[in-house]
Order: structure tokens, then C-alpha cells, then sequence
């Protein structure tokens, strides 16, 4: 009969919180995941956003003329938000205001708590123990508000009609402001301030300020804090190329990933160029009321 070690008990009980934080990452993924494969067999994917018509590739919708897809797509709305996850847009119930939230916290699952590693391993290596538990709910309940927040704000744009029942924009307007928005933040100082605040957590001010668990959970809303006010931006950019859009939201978390990561102000920078050069093109594609990414898919696909 074999006993572990205590060498082993100690790897493990090290380890453990990066499974457990890793696994809420992957949770995060399969639930909207899950959502997009309900919607595959039942509504025109492209209807979703830029680079979603990729997912017609599996549903009756492959290679249909655009006018043929737009009017399957209004025949399958009702069958698409049977879909899992999906709210009832046309009207809001509280049960659907709960959808919408679950939708953006494990949006910030898949999207931010990857980007918070970083910081919750430095913090775990300089404590130890479960303290990185306390960090960890005291970030999220900063990112909980934010979900909450976005997900009145959809439902507010949604019973004015200006987002579709997609969660699309309707409105190139829309589109082009939200993305000049988040162009101009990034060159702020608050952008910048909270930045370096998230790429060098002062870590050992927080293990000094006392042992107890409060000062943790106190240490992981201000990492939360400094963390919205990063990139509150680049996530509300998800209004303008569709909530559900699951390529997108790849794409944004893997750019605030590398923004984090980089030591440079000057990323930052680039980012903010290349969204005033999207809002431009926008405005360009918006007379034929055709937004720059869906022209250019509509050339790639």
C-alpha cells in the first residue's frame, strides 16, 4: 500500500488553485461555446457578427445567396432563442436579464481571468495557502458589477431597438462610436495609469498590510478595479461586432492578454491607431449602411 509523500501532498495542494482557476476559465469557454453549437442548426450564423458566417459551414445555410439567407434567417428567430443561453429579446423578462448576465460573467471568465494569472500566481507564490481564493472572489466581484452593468445596458439597447435580436448592432452609428470610444481611451492617462497598475501589482504592499483575509479579498477589488479600468473599453467593443460573437471574443482577450503582458506604452498606442483606422472605415462602409468588417467579409467568405 502506498503512501504519499509530503513532498506530493504539497505539489498538489500547491497546484490545486491553478486547476480550480483554470477550470472557471474553461467553464467560461464551454458555456458560450455551448450557446454558439445550440445556434449552429438553427439560424444563419453570419446574423452574429464579422467572422461567424464561418459557422454556416455546418448548417443548411452554406453557400445560400444573401437575400435566400436573410429570409430563412427571420423564418428560425423564434427556433434561435430557444437556443441554450439564449434570452427572450423581444421581451425582457427578469429571467432574461439573468441570461444576459451569465452571458458577459462568463464572457469575463473566458476573456479576463486569464489575463489575471499573472498576478494571482505572484501573490500565491509570495502567501501560499488559500488566500489566492480570496483574491481571486475579490477580482471577479468587481468584473460581477461589470457584467451586470453591460448586461442592463444590453437589455435597455435591445427594448430600444437598436441592438438586433442577434445582439448585433442595428445601427452602423452605434458600431462607429463605440469603436471611436474605445480608440480615444487608449490613449488616456487613466488608460495608462491603470495599465501599469495591472502589468505590476504591488503585490508586496498587500501581503505587508496584515494577514487576514480581508486584506486579500481588499487587494483583489483593487486589482479588479485597476483591471476595469483598463479594459472596460475593449470589452464594451463586443456591442459593436455582436455579444455573441465567439471569434471576437478570442480575439480581444488574447489582445488584452498581450497588452498586459507588454511593457510598453506604446501597444497600447498601436491598438488605439488601429481602432480610429476601423472607426474611419466604418464611417466609409456606413453609406451603404455596411459596416468595414462585414464588407470585408462578405469579399473573404
Amino acid at each position: 500500500m502506498s503512501v504519499s509523500s509530503p513532498k506530493t501532498d504539497l505539489q498538489v495542494s500547491y497546484r490545486l488553485p491553478y486547476i480550480i482557476l483554470g477550470g472557471a476559465v474553461v467553464l467560461g469557454w464551454v458555456y458560450l461555446a455551448a450557446m454558439v453549437v445550440d445556434m449552429i442548426s438553427r439560424m444563419d450564423m453570419g446574423e452574429m457578427g464579422p467572422g461567424m458566417e464561418l459557422f454556416n459551414q455546418f448548417n443548411m445555410f452554406k453557400g445560400l445567396p444573401e437575400h435566400v439567407r436573410v429570409q430563412l434567417a427571420s423564418l428560425c428567430l423564434p427556433l434561435a432563442q430557444e437556443a441554450f443561453g439564449m434570452p427572450a429579446l423581444a421581451n425582457l423578462g427578469l429571467y432574461d436579464y439573468f441570461l444576459l448576465f451569465m452571458m458577459w460573467f462568463m464572457m469575463v471568465l473566458a476573456m479576463m481571468l486569464p489575463t489575471a494569472m499573472p498576478m494571482l500566481t505572484t501573490y500565491h507564490e509570495a502567501r501560499g495557502g488559500r488566500s489566492i481564493y480570496v483574491v481571486a472572489g475579490g477580482y471577479l466581484a468587481v468584473w460581477t458589477g461589470f457584467s451586470i452593468v453591460a448586461a442592463i445596458a444590453q437589455g435597455g439597447l435591445h427594448e430600444m431597438g437598436v441592438m438586433s435580436p442577434m445582439m448585433l448592432p442595428v445601427f452602423s452609428t452605434l458600431t462607429i462610436t463605440t469603436v471611436f470610444a474605445a480608440a480615444i481611451y487608449q490613449f488616456t492617462p487613466a488608460k495608462q495609469a491603470c495599465l501599469d497598475r495591472c502589468r505590476t501589482p504591488n503585490v508586496a504592499l498587500a501581503l505587508h498590510s496584515g494577514k487576514q483575509k480581508q486584506s486579500a479579498f481588499q487587494f483583489g477589488v483593487e486589482q479588479g478595479i485597476y483591471c476595469l479600468g483598463c479594459c472596460w473599453a475593449l470589452m464594451v467593443l463586443m456591442f459593436a461586432v455582436g455579444i455573441m460573437n465567439i471569434i471576437w471574443i478570442a480575439l480581444l482577450g488574447l489582445i488584452m492578454t498581450l497588452e498586459k503582458k507588454s511593457k510598453t506604452p506604446f501597444t497600447s498606442y498601436g491598438i488605439g491607431i488601429a481602432l480610429l483606422l476601423w472607426g474611419a472605415a466604418n464611417i466609409y462602409f456606413a453609406r451603404a449602411d455596411l459596416s468595414f468588417v462585414e464588407a470585408v467579409g462578405d469579399r473573404l467568405f
